[in-house]
């Protein structure tokens, strides 16, 4: 991978329709570098490629499953009287985008 730019940087803040000043820029390039040390350093690990990846972070984690058991849900009328505005069976709602 290539690295991290003042440029590239700026380019992915603009797609992401985020301005960064020039301090935010160096702040966000200060910590790829961290990440991209980090990185090198696990891969240097000798047979890396062999250990199997974690499905947890704790050892000890246990859970449990409950049984899918299908209950008796409320009436859709009891919970449309809840409702200030309603179409037959779907809820009204004051329009939130032009």
């Amino acid at each position: 991978m290539s690295k991290f730019t003042k440029e590239v940087v700026d380019s992915l803040a603009d797609k992401l329709l985020i301005g960064l000043t020039d301090e935010e820029n160096q702040m966000v390039l200060d910590e790829f570098e961290v990440i991209d040390k980090t990185i090198n350093i696990i891969n240097n690990i000798d047979n890396i490629e062999k250990v199997e990846p974690m499905t947890h972070t704790l050892d000890d984690f246990v859970y449990e499953l409950r049984e899918d058991v299908a209950e008796e849900s409320v009436p859709i009328e009891d919970l449309l009287s809840n409702c200030d505005c309603h179409s037959a069976r779907e809820v009204e709602v004051p329009k939130v985008v032009g």
